[in-house]
């Protein structure tokens, strides 16, 4: 990776090979004691209460085919801050995998020129998807901070399909709904993000390879349910083509 690494907080760092390997923590299978710990851990948090910061996780397939399209999103972040700029506020956690078994988090940010400028420094890197850590940070988060919503943006899938439905539905449970952007026509890809989608009461929705406008729309959308809930999506949707888009699949 060119310049200095994104290194999450302490206590996200987990690894097997240096200390300075800040990495997410592998998934693991979650008891029913551990979900229903964590879920009135979550709603005791209340992290959807009225005056509360929106707190979105911006997820990025960060593989080798994804680098146009990292690109891409890097250019259109700001969009995300601006729109809840109008609604109160918006914090986002970077999340992204790449390489071999490499999955990384920021802390909570809240200036999209400090976003734009470490996602500057990263690049793209052949490897699997990790769909799964992605889901597990997302809902370790839910509980210890308050989320309100998760963006993905990626293109493939190749992960055991039960084991991530289980993960969503443990987000479900916690009212994070997870927006899914995929970009190309991956059939595999498609049926599981649908099922994610559906699981957590978000939305799935494809855009074009290299269509900067269909995703703006889609992130800025996201960003309006995170910062003012449902109904600041509902008000968006009457101009938002995107916003249009989420609002018709969200339970």
């Amino acid at each position: 990776m060119p310049g200095d690494p994104i290194k999450p907080r302490d206590h996200d760092a987990v690894s097997a090979r240096t200390e300075s390997d800040a990495t997410l923590p592998q998934a693991k299978t979650s008891s029913s004691a551990d979900v229903a710990a964590f879920v009135a851990k979550a709603r005791a948090l209340s992290p959807h209460a009225p005056g509360a910061k929106g707190r979105l996780i911006f997820a990025l397939d960060a593989t080798m085919s994804r680098q146009p399209t990292w690109d891409m999103a890097c250019a259109l972040q700001a969009d995300m801050f601006r729109e809840a700029a109008a609604l109160g506020s918006l914090d986002i956690r970077l999340v992204y995998y790449r390489g071999y078994n490499e999955c990384r988090a920021t802390g909570w940010i809240s200036d999209s020129g400090k976003l734009a400028a470490l996602m500057s420094k990263i690049d793209c890197r052949g490897g699997d998807t990790q769909i799964g850590r992605v889901l597990t940070d997302a809902r370790r988060e839910a509980v210890e901070s308050g989320v309100r919503a998760v963006v993905f943006v990626g293109d493939a899938m190749e992960e055991k399909v039960d084991a991530l439905c289980a993960k969503a539905g443990e987000l479900g449970m916690l009212k994070v709904p997870v927006f899914l952007f995929q970009e190309g026509h991956d059939v595999r890809a498609e049926q599981t993000f649908r099922e994610i989608a559906r699981l957590t009461g978000g939305a799935w929705c494809r855009f074009d390879p290299g269509a900067a406008a269909q995703l703006r729309d889609l992130l800025r959308a996201a960003a309006a349910y995170a910062a003012g809930g449902r109904e600041a999506l509902l008000r968006l949707a009457k101009t938002a083509s995107g916003a249009a888009q989420l609002i018709g699949q969200m339970k």
